[in-house]
């Protein structure tokens, strides 16, 4: 009981990343997985923002908050994926207690930034087919700048007291995160401090910033599918759908994810681990595939440029 009580996260200069628990031959298959869907992610999520940036056409609201969502998706990725590689490779599979807050810090901003601007995307969807005429007006950008950088204020304010919270507890005697990098639950499991207030602040901001965006998203789809019910021809039906759907694959993907890990019981860390992957790596692995695939405008910019490269060439 000592050693509990004399290892505070004073004493903490670094944390042992346990990953996945297969045997060391199977790493370098894990290791090329993971260089494979991050590369993807690399290759996709810059390739939208490159795309966005070089085509007048995809000049709107629409794709500034989705080029938004590639940076974001960009770089959460890029928090957790390389030293998760490095891991695979290394040791002693350390990370510094600096490093350490430094992730679950950033990893936090961009999550929670994320959640908030997949609700400006539907209330911007929301606008354009519910009051087309007033488009331009009401999506003003001023208006899409604010909403964006709303966004990154909550997930900035939520991240510094989470993260603030969490390297406030005492940790005991063990170092090992086991995880493949250092989220809340596998802290909370080292820590001997009472737990009590971080999971009540905890729960009460996860419910701030998940009710209130997922109800202006259900709010907007709902008013979106009463308008377009009520277009007489069925090609403007699907017309109007279109332009929804790829936001509305996005929205499923990560609140799926998320749930999925939320839902999976502590007790069974693998399986939380596995869960992980699906919106760290997976959700900004699919985004730009969902958007590019779905979406006639982006793949009309893409075969513009691949033909402007070409003839340079």
């Amino acid at each position: 009981m000592g050693d509990r009580e004399t290892c505070n996260h004073s004493e903490v200069t670094d944390f042992i990343l346990v990953g996945f628990g297969v045997r060391p031959e199977l790493h370098i298959l894990l290791f090329l997985l993971f260089l494979l869907v991050y590369t993807m992610i690399l290759l996709g999520n810059i390739g939208m923002m490159v795309i966005i940036m070089f085509d007048p056409r995809l000049n709107t609201p629409m794709y500034f908050f989705l080029g938004n969502l590639s940076f974001i998706d960009l770089f959460y990725s890029s928090v957790i994926a390389p030293k998760a590689m490095i891991n695979f490779w290394s040791e002693s599979k350390s990370i510094s207690y600096a490093g350490c807050v430094t992730q679950f810090f950033l990893f936090g901003l961009f999550i929670v930034t994320e959640g908030f601007l997949l609700a400006a995307m539907a209330y911007d969807r929301f606008i354009a087919i519910c009051n087309p005429l007033l488009y331009t007006i009401q999506m003003s950008t001023h208006l899409c700048v604010q909403l964006v950088a709303g966004s990154y204020f909550c997930g900035c304010i939520t991240s510094v007291l989470h993260t603030s919270m969490t390297f406030a507890l005492s940790f005991c005697a063990s170092r090992t995160i086991d995880h493949f990098y250092c989220d809340t639950r596998p802290l909370q499991r080292l820590s001997c401090s009472d737990l009590f207030t971080l999971k009540m602040v905890s729960f009460t901001f996860s419910g701030l910033i998940v009710f209130p965006t997922i109800i202006v998203i259900i709010v907007s789809y709902l008013y979106i599918v009463s308008t377009v019910l009520k277009i007489p021809s069925t090609e403007g039906r699907q017309k109007a759908f279109s332009t929804c759907s790829s936001h509305l694959g996005v929205v499923s993907v990560l609140y799926g994810a998320v749930s999925f890990m939320y839902l999976t019981p502590d007790t069974f860390p693998e399986l939380s681990k596995v869960a992980s992957l699906c919106y760290t790596l997976l959700t900004p692995m699919l985004n730009p595939l969902i958007y590019s695939l779905r979406n006639k405008d982006v793949k009309e910019a893409l075969y513009k440029l691949v033909e402007k490269k070409s003839t340079v060439l």
